[in-house]
């Protein structure tokens, strides 16, 4: 498999598609729509659970099952107060940053369709430097151009509605991704390549593989925790993002030292499993694929943890794409990296063989 060959134009268009549809925490029913169906010529069947996940399932007669996983939901607001004048007042749906609100554009989803609205905030004239305020969710607040409840309520807006961002994905200098929820949308993405890979290259896996895209992971793994009692898979390898630490700001004692284009992020830590993860990293070894290393404390924080802790336990490890601009509408991760996450994962697959038992010892 050469190296350049990985993201076709077919497979960068669905990419495109897939990062500019909104998909907010809760939902992502249409996000996934188009995931499901760019996947659809390399599965045997799939599911769709009552939250929105959905899992392609290759070989889905095998009892020994393995889960290659990623979350479909991003960031968003919930509509929470209109005042009597016109002005609305959010909720965080997931960890929406507030530092980045003021003079952006929104989407509101409405049931009669989308209300645009912007991020107010007081001109620079009419701030002081002693006495100026920093955007917190208590005072940032939408303008939809309205000047009565009434008329916003008009328009469909109510409590409840959910808010998106409109930045599109973009390419910079032919090598840097750049978008809205490349966190974890991106994730999704690579594990639908690899089941085109697979298929494209006519592998026969020994196992049951279950291509899976979650939901609700941005407010606690949620999604993640419902599916894997679904699956009760026996090994799953999770992709999610972590921060490409070379930018201004970031501390690297804190934050570790982690470089964009210097390939995947395997992550040492108690929910990842330490002979699976050797095993990954024998893979990458072999098949010259570049890595780094980060470790977790208590938690991995993402979808690994729910995967590790359900059915008594299942052998799980992540793989994580370093990113830059976490939780803004500028997210930005490098080509070459999102490729050798797909390597990775897709040569990994390979190697794990049918009722593979990852015990430590017995």
């Amino acid at each position: 498999m050469k190296k350049k060959n990985i993201i076709t134009k077919k497979s960068f268009a669905f990419l495109n598609k897939y990062i500019n549809n909104p998909s907010p925490t809760g939902f992502e029913k249409e996000g996934q729509k188009i995931w499901l169906d760019y996947i659809k010529p390399y599965i045997d069947d799939y599911w769709v659970d009552n939250y929105g996940t959905v899992v392609g399932i290759i070989n889905p007669e095998a009892k020994y099952r393995v889960v290659i996983e990623a979350h479909a939901d991003e960031i968003a607001w919930f509509v929470h107060y209109i005042t009597p004048d016109g002005f609305i007042y959010l909720r965080r749906n997931g960890g929406s940053d507030h530092q980045i609100a003021p003079s952006k554009k929104v989407l509101i989803h409405t049931d009669k369709g989308i209300v645009d609205a912007v991020f107010g905030w007081p001109a620079i004239h009419t701030r002081s430097n002693k006495t100026e305020k920093a955007p917190k969710p208590d005072n940032i607040f939408l303008d939809c151009g309205a000047n009565t409840k009434e008329e916003v309520e008009a328009m469909g807006v109510h409590v409840g509605c959910v808010v998106t961002y409109p930045d599109e994905f973009m390419v910079l200098n032919k090598n840097k991704y750049v978008g809205r929820a490349l966190d974890n949308r991106m994730g999704g993405f690579m594990i639908a390549e690899v089941a085109r890979l697979l298929k494209e290259n006519k592998i026969e896996l020994p196992f049951g593989l279950y291509i899976t895209n979650s939901v609700q992971e941005e407010i606690g793994l949620r999604g993640a925790q419902m599916i894997a009692e679904r699956i009760q898979p026996d090994v799953a390898i999770v992709t999610d993002v972590c921060h490409d630490t070379q930018t201004p700001m970031l501390d690297k004692i804190v934050q570790g030292d982690i470089v964009g284009g210097n390939g995947p992020v395997l992550t040492y830590g108690p929910a990842v499993q330490n002979n699976l993860l050797d095993l990954v990293i024998k893979t990458a070894d072999k098949a010259k694929i570049p890595f780094q290393r980060a470790a977790a404390s208590r938690s991995t924080g993402t979808d690994t943890d729910a995967f590790a802790y359900s059915n008594k336990g299942v052998p799980s490890c992540l793989i994580s794409l370093p990113l830059r601009y976490m939780h803004t509408t500028v997210e930005m991760t490098h080509k070459d990296d999102v490729e050798n996450c797909i390597r990775l994962i897709y040569e990994t697959l390979q190697k794990i063989e049918d009722q593979q038992d990852f015990r430590y010892f017995s």
